[in-house]
């Protein structure tokens, strides 16, 4: 692991040892020790990317994840993702340059991780995804490892203040590695989200820690809380999306998962 990555890893495992997060992993040993591998994960706050990465227990491996440009601009954030090896993706501009570089990545034998929903869902339920992750596996032999994260959302998501709770439990499930298999690259993605659904009920089953019951923001409504449906979460993904790009008829994520 190199200089760079492990004094940037070692800067957000201090941030959630200050928050006291308690970080329970299953499944570490199904993250490949060698040769290419892609970690396919649900997205429910900023920092999924950085708890995929660093749940395994050391030594791990260097994790390139997909994440959107704007990310790399923030001074503080930006540097870390630089020092973690990270691959931005333009998704205004030309979405197809991180495409080349998570080949090139994987056909060098490392470890990728992206979210094939595009983006955080804001009601915590599964989007549907994007088939990147699985068109990538077909074009490089690379195994796809599903991941589910549950709690992440509590310490930082799209539309609640910047104020991380504290002594938050979050859990990481890390799937066997397979090759989906499927007809067509949609059927092949289906599976990869099923395995990934699966694994998040479950989690969201045994998670030890329950919402205020005057403010259960974390839990998705269809399990009583007070998250946006599915239905309510994509049209505010929508609206964003069209006031990024100064229009009102994109819905479109944009990401370098998209088919």
């Amino acid at each position: 692991m190199g200089v760079l990555y492990r004094v940037g890893s070692r800067l957000i495992e201090a941030g959630l040892a200050a928050l006291d997060v308690d970080l329970r992993v299953e499944g570490a040993e199904h993250v490949p020790a060698s040769g290419p591998g892609i970690l396919v994960s649900n997205h429910i706050g900023y920092l999924d990317f950085a708890l995929v990465m660093l749940a395994p227990p050391r030594p791990r491996r260097e994790v390139r994840f997909l994440a959107r440009k704007e990310f790399f601009d923030k001074p503080v954030l930006g540097m870390l993702m630089r020092r973690l090896g990270q691959i931005p993706v333009d998704v205004h501009g030309d979405p197809m340059a991180a495409a080349a570089a998570t080949r090139a990545a994987l056909e060098s034998g490392a470890l990728v991780g992206l979210h094939p929903e595009g983006t955080i869902s804001p009601s915590f339920e599964l989007r549907r995804a994007k088939s990147g992750a699985v068109r990538l596996a077909e074009q490089t032999g690379a195994p796809i490892v599903p991941v589910a994260l549950w709690g992440s959302q509590r310490l930082l998501t799209k539309g609640r203040p910047l104020r991380p709770e504290r002594h938050v439990t979050v859990l990481v499930r890390y799937g066997e590695p397979f090759v989906p298999e499927g007809r067509t690259a949609m059927v092949r993605t289906r599976t990869v989200m099923e395995r990934i659904g699966a694994m998040l009920a479950e989690l969201q089953d045994a998670y030890p820690q329950t919402p205020d019951l005057d403010d259960p923001w974390w839990l998705p409504a269809r399990l009583g809380g007070s998250a946006p449906t599915p239905g309510e979460a994509e049209l505010r993904i929508a609206e964003q999306n069209a006031r990024r790009r100064g229009t009102s008829g994109d819905s479109s994520s944009g990401d370098v998962t998209a088919q």
